[in-house]
């Protein structure tokens, strides 16, 4: 028994160098991969979308990629590189099939000679098989400001699997292949994030906060840098990370897009007051009901989220304009919103707009 303990002994002094070997290696490689990343701030706090996020430099002249979400949208895009720069930023393309988005800081401020990751390199990267051990780097929950350095967790790729999520009540916008991690990766601000190899190696963008549609449950991922989707409705086009930063430019669909402002007034009288539209998507929360207006009598009631308008989704403050520049005084409209966690259904008979007193 006492050899036995003195072999043990004798291996855990051998084991501990290993051990201690193998933090710094991690720390070295998140001491490379820090300075390839970016923190991004534009306009939030809109019902409890973080005003804060992550990006990864992919250029020397500070091209930034990073999720499709709110933040983009921002009048006040901003950027603060590893060493606590701030630097301003624009969007060059968005791709919502992708949800992924280009940034570049603006040319008068880019400094020159950034550190990036090579995306077409990484491109070329296999696809990362189950049990492979990854590193996830991100500003979750702004751990990091000015020049702190991202959050790191070690993890492992638990599945390559569709993505089968949704935000909210709505399906989320990208349904391609992804790594499912095993490490609570996805928070508020880890959206644009860097998953990597254990040797620094870009294999994903992590995505946003996503509910799994199968299971209910939170999912954590991230996009494959190497992903490659068919875009919808649109035979024999693809659309993958790779062009979105070749092309500096995303695929459109034909039609009118949503428009981002309006001008003028409602078309109709609802009776509720939406949140302020500080950001070009708001979503169509509603402040205030007033009690005996259509919307009063139907039930709604503040904090409500309008999600349809007679099956037709209503993604932004915007959209809602659109679907109601449709109807009339007198028309009926079938309203769902959400509240909390379940849908109700509303009947709301639209009035005229009250004249304006002269």
């Amino acid at each position: 028994m006492g050899s036995q303990m003195r072999m043990l002994v004798v291996g855990m002094l051998f084991l501990a160098p290993a051990l201690l070997l193998a933090d710094e290696t991690l720390g070295e490689v998140a001491s490379r991969v820090n300075p390839r990343l970016v923190k991004v701030y534009g306009s939030g706090g809109v019902k409890g979308l973080p005003g804060y996020g992550t990006g990864i430099l992919v250029s020397a002249d500070g091209y930034i990629l990073t999720t499709a979400n709110h933040l983009p949208d921002s009048s006040d895009l901003r950027v603060h590189l590893h060493d606590g720069t701030r630097l301003t930023a624009k969007v060059v393309a968005s791709e919502p099939e992708l949800d992924a988005a280009l940034l570049k800081i603006n040319d008068k401020h880019s400094p020159d000679g950034l550190p990036f990751f090579d995306i077409a390199q990484a491109a070329k990267t296999p696809t990362l098989i189950p049990g492979t051990g990854v590193l996830a780097f991100s500003n979750q929950f702004q751990i990091a400001t000015r020049d702190e350095p991202m959050t790191v967790q070690r993890g492992v790729v638990a599945a390559v699997a569709q993505l089968y999520g949704r935000i909210g009540v709505f399906e989320a916008p990208y349904t391609g292949s992804v790594y499912v991690i095993d490490a609570i990766t996805n928070n508020p601000g880890a959206a644009g994030g860097a998953l990597t190899t254990r040797r620094g190696e870009l294999v994903g963008l992590i995505g946003r906060e996503l509910r799994n549609d199968q299971t209910q449950t939170w999912i954590n991922y991230a996009i494959p840098v190497n992903a490659t989707i068919a875009a919808r409705g649109v035979a024999g086009r693809t659309l993958s990370l790779m062009e979105l930063i070749e092309k500096k430019e995303a695929y459109r669909p034909s039609g009118r897009p949503d428009r981002a402002e309006r001008s003028g007034q409602w078309n109709v009288r609802t009776g509720w007051t939406l949140v302020p539209a500080i950001l070009d998507r708001t979503p169509p929360y509603i402040e205030e009901v007033e009690p005996a207006s259509p919307a009063g009598r139907a039930g709604a009631k503040p904090d409500d989220l309008i999600v349809y308008i007679d099956g037709a989704p209503v993604p932004t403050i915007s959209a809602l304009y659109d679907i109601l520049d449709k109807y009339r005084p007198g028309d009926k409209v079938q309203v769902e919103v959400r509240r909390l966690d379940r849908l109700h259904t509303l009947t709301v008979e639209l009035e005229p707009v009250p004249k304006t007193p002269r």
